[in-house]
């Protein structure tokens, strides 16, 4: 069954399901006015960049609804006030902020609109903005099941499943499409500190469909991955820049590190509406800090003595030399990725039946609809075995490929998972 985590009723009031207390307890909250909902995005209650698009706008459409709608300028002030504490609730997540500049775009261009007719046309396009999201992360997740073998054992950080969008996911989304295309599929699952939000929702998830899954603490993943146990990793992201660079939860740079040290390819999965054209690079993400108590306690259990202090950086940037491709709603991203990036937000929708052999620029390194023959390669345009020595830091010395940032890149998936 399809979980949404997040929809607009029928009567007119935001429901969702409280992620803080899973997985002991399956709560939904119903949110009849903006702060409820502005306090459910900082606590948590809700989380994950593209359900956050969506709570942002949906909030957007309910707060709207107790505006003046006998003064247009009353009314847009209300509403920009609105924006703006929704923006200083999570920095990090790029669907957030493109959320409410797509709903701030709506109030600006259809000022011929009564107001009422404006609060109405929030309201669709909030619940078309959500609607929007689930069918992207289905098309997305039939574009990265082709990178998948038919047997794989993948690692997975955090939760980047249906609890974090509109429903489906994008990392778990592609898991999901591969299971259930028949493929065999063992999931090793990162607890995620400091909130284990991949012991809590996304082992959650993955059991609630039967999807084989191996929790393991956030520390195990170079052990499993020098034992060869890994086939590949996938993740999601909160925020990514016009060259590739990519902020996911805190703990995934090390990954990305350890993917390449031991030559796994290491994919995201993201919607185009997580990628910011206008941050050149990962140096310009902002990168959220949460109260040091997360860190320093679990489930109201001291963990450090008194006076410690901890860092809580939610978030850390990827560069994008270590990801080996992005699996989008509009086909499979590689390098390099600023042109394929580029094109993809600029381009025509792709369709995910589209023949392979009408894929672009597979030797190229652009952005295309499928892996050649069905092979899942790392990425396009280098052929051969895997390459398994360790590489070089890359930006560190020299290149350790020579030519494109993405030329060092181990090759891809094709082995299959042991039994």
């Amino acid at each position: 069954m399809l979980l949404r985590p997040i929809v607009w009723t029928p009567e007119g009031t935001i429901r969702f399901l409280d992620q803080r207390l899973l997985p002991g307890r399956e709560v939904w909250v119903e949110c009849r006015d903006f702060h409820s909902l502005l306090s459910a995005i900082r606590d948590m209650a809700v989380r994950g960049a593209p359900a956050l698009g969506i709570a942002s706008a949906m909030g957007l459409a309910l707060g709207a609804r107790d505006l003046p709608e006998d003064d247009r300028e009353r009314f847009e002030a209300g509403f920009f006030c609105l924006v703006e504490a929704l923006k200083q609730t999570r920095p990090t997540a790029r669907n957030l902020f493109w959320a409410v500049e797509r709903m701030s775009a709506l109030v600006r261009e259809e000022r011929h609109l009564s107001l009422p007719r404006l609060k109405e046309r929030l309201q669709e396009e909030a619940q078309a903005l959500a609607e929007e999201d689930l069918k992207a992360n289905q098309a997305l997740g039939e574009w990265g099941q082709s990178l998948l073998p038919q047997r794989a054992r993948v690692l997975t950080h955090c939760n980047a499943g249906a609890l974090a969008t509109g429903g489906h996911g994008t990392a778990l989304g592609v898991i999901r499409s591969a299971w259930k295309a028949g493929k065999e599929i063992l999931v090793y699952v990162t607890e995620t500190r400091p909130l284990l939000q991949g012991s809590r929702l996304t082992a959650w998830e993955l059991a609630r469909e039967g999807i084989p899954l191996l929790l393991i603490t956030d520390s195990m993943a170079g052990y499993f991955m020098a034992r060869g146990e890994i086939d590949l990793v996938l993740v999601g992201a909160d925020r990514i820049a016009a060259n590739g660079d990519t902020a996911n939860k805190i703990g995934t740079y090390t990954l990305a590190v350890l993917a390449y040290t031991h030559g796994i390819p290491f994919y995201v999965a993201a919607p185009l509406s997580t990628f910011d054209p206008e941050r050149k690079d990962g140096s310009e993400i902002p990168i959220e800090h949460r109260d040091e108590e997360e860190v320093k306690s679990l489930g109201g259990q001291q963990l450090a003595p008194e006076g410690v202090k901890a860092a809580n950086p939610a978030f850390d940037v990827t560069p994008s030399a270590y990801i080996s491709a992005f699996i989008t709603e509009r086909g499979i991203l590689h390098s390099p990725f600023p042109e394929a990036i580029a094109e993809a937000l600029g381009g025509p929708s792709r369709d995910v039946e589209r023949p392979q052999s009408q894929r672009k620029g597979a030797a190229s390194g652009e952005w295309t609809e499928g892996p050649p023959g069905g092979v899942p390669p790392a990425y396009l345009g280098e052929t051969g075995p895997p390459d398994s020595r360790p590489g070089r830091i890359p930006g560190k010395g020299e290149d350790p490929g020579g030519g494109s940032p993405m030329s060092h890149r181990p090759g891809g998936a094709t082995g299959s998972a042991s039994a």
